[in-house]
């Protein structure tokens, strides 16, 4: 059932849900949270859609905010709220409300929004694009617990997440990071079944993808090794490679599909690692509400201090390479021997499950190899 709604207010709003779960023979309110969706109309559709696939898993009351720019001055002095209703079939199985704000009240978006969330119940912002610089400090993100932002969506991939690592505040998230949740599963599993110790690793994927970074900077503030970051065709997430004391460890992947676990003096296997969508990675994180941790340290390691090589464009020799063939450099590392990586130090990423725009790997060229870089230390936390 849909009710559209022009020039309206929020406590019309509220009479139309009441009204349209009456209609449904549904009066009760059975949802669990409120998700709050910012967006803009090209992305509000997609948008939408993973949200309503997310809610078979988490009932909620959805709020779309589409702030929507008119193009005369004049226009843009006129505040209006026009709202779009949807309750049963077609809203998943919570409640949708599509609110598009014109002329000032744009401004003020969290006025609108804060007199339509569910009582007593938590409140996660998703910006699906265009997030903003300190979300925290967002009128919109200020009322929620959790707050979700896909670097993989912005322009600059890279500064986006060194962004992130400045204004981080307990509660953000990054759907990003919730797309590696599967590999740092798996690898965590394979340093279980070895007892040797990590030298360094290599990981290798697309150049403007930044979960490819945040792998890395994960296994480098878990590990206290060295890391390299590597550039491949794709598609995501191609390799990684641990070079141990008895041998490498290679996760390798390139149909982004299924992968080849490589582990030493056992044979290879196959391991499913599918590419997820959208509307799963955004339910993984509804599934935890609390602040990720481990997240927030691996973000504040910092993009910096990875290693790097040169992306293929710079490489004569890259043209000969296959994601499986990627060149390893030998590690000269002077710093203090690595630790260990017992069960309880690999697995120390949350639980499972719980976790394209211009070139992200420009500065990889110019990063310092394992050799020149100072010994690892865990980041300190702010």
């Amino acid at each position: 059932m849909k009710i559209d709604l022009t020039d309206t207010t929020a406590s019309k709003i509220n009479k139309a849900l009441v009204k349209g779960r009456r209609a449904i023979g549904t009066p009760a309110v059975g949802m669990v949270l409120t998700l709050v969706i910012v967006t803009d109309e090209e992305n509000a559709y997609d948008a939408l859609k993973a949200a309503d696939d997310a809610s078979l898993e988490h009932p909620s009351r959805t709020l779309v905010v589409i702030k929507r720019v008119s193009r005369s001055p004049r226009d843009r002095t006129k505040s209006r709220l026009d709202a779009e209703v949807r309750v049963g079939a077609d809203a998943g199985t919570g409640e949708t409300v599509i609110l598009r704000l014109y002329g000032e009240v744009s401004d003020h978006a969290q006025s609108v929004v804060l007199p339509l969330l569910l009582p007593d119940a938590p409140v996660v912002v998703w910006w699906s694009v265009d997030a903003p610089r300190d979300p925290a400090g967002d009128p919109l993100g200020a009322l929620g617990q959790r707050r979700v932002t896909d670097s993989y969506a912005a322009e600059k991939p890279v500064e986006e997440l060194k962004a992130r690592a400045e204004s981080y505040e307990p509660g953000d998230t990054d759907l990003a990071w919730a797309r590696i949740t599967p590999w740092r599963s798996m690898l965590a599993a394979a340093l279980d079944q070895v007892d040797c110790e990590v030298v360094s690793v290599e990981v290798a994927g697309e150049e403007a993808n930044p979960s490819v970074e945040l792998l890395a900077m994960w296994l480098a503030d878990r590990l206290h090794v060295h890391v390299r970051r590597a550039v491949s065709a794709g598609p995501g997430l191609t390799q990684v490679r641990l070079e141990t004391t008895g041998g490498p460890i290679t996760l390798h992947r390139s149909d982004g599909a299924m992968a080849t676990l490589a582990l030493p003096g056992q044979p290879d296997r196959a391991v499913a690692l599918k590419r997820r969508e959208t509307s799963e990675l955004l339910a993984e994180e509804l599934r935890r509400l609390d602040p990720d941790d481990t997240y927030a340290s691996a973000l504040r390691f910092g993009v910096d201090r990875l290693g790097g090589i040169q992306s293929a464009s710079q490489r004569p020799e890259a043209a000969t390479w296959t994601p499986g063939e990627l060149p390893v450099r030998p590690v000269h590392d002077t710093s203090e021997p690595a630790a260990k990586p017992t069960g309880a130090t690999a697995s120390a990423s949350p639980s499972a499950p719980s976790s394209s725009s211009s070139s992200a790997g420009e500065g990889d060229s110019a990063r310092p190899t394992p050799a020149q870089m100072p010994p690892v230390k865990k980041a300190d936390p702010q």
